[in-house]
């Protein structure tokens, strides 16, 4: 995966009356494609991430080919449930969506009470270097307490 632009950052917004979400430009401008067209997906329960359309697409054809040989190799004959289960999650994770004058988000349904912020509540916009995280503030300040501590670590392992 290439990445052309390192997304970074985190600000406070509101989702208006109809769930809609006004992104800051940069992050907009790096999640989206020229019509404006990207990908929402549900990352973990409070959490959704907005990817740029072709990133998330070759990352999910390629992984849905090798599970297509798997399966025609005969390789899956043991593990059907685990194969309806990652069907079901194809199915209901991600969604193609526009953002309207390349910067508001619509969450759709289905999205919503994935996120589990009702309309006119806060949520935390986060740069994740390759996508954009829309995030409870709750699970966000969760996920920085567990993650933080290992950050320092993490970093030294990323970049050596």
């Amino acid at each position: 995966m290439a990445v052309e632009t390192f997304i970074t950052g985190e600000i406070k917004r509101t989702l208006d009356e109809r769930y809609r979400l006004t992104l800051p430009a940069e992050m907009a401008e790096a999640s989206a494609d020229a019509e404006g067209d990207c990908i929402l997906t549900k990352e973990r329960y409070g959490c959704l991430s907005l990817w740029p359309s072709q990133e998330w697409q070759s990352r999910e054809q390629a992984g849905v080919a090798l599970m297509r040989q798997k399966i025609l190799a005969g390789r899956m004959e043991q593990r059907w449930d685990d194969v309806q289960r990652l069907g079901r999650m194809l199915s209901t994770r991600s969604r193609t969506v526009k953002l309207a004058n390349r910067s508001r988000l619509l969450i759709p349904e289905g999205f919503r009470e994935f996120l589990d912020v009702p309309a006119g509540g806060d949520v935390m916009v986060v740069g994740a270097v390759v996508c954009v995280e829309i995030w409870k503030p709750e699970a966000w300040l969760d996920t920085l307490r567990q993650e933080m501590p290992s950050f320092s670590g993490l970093f030294r392992e990323l970049t050596a």
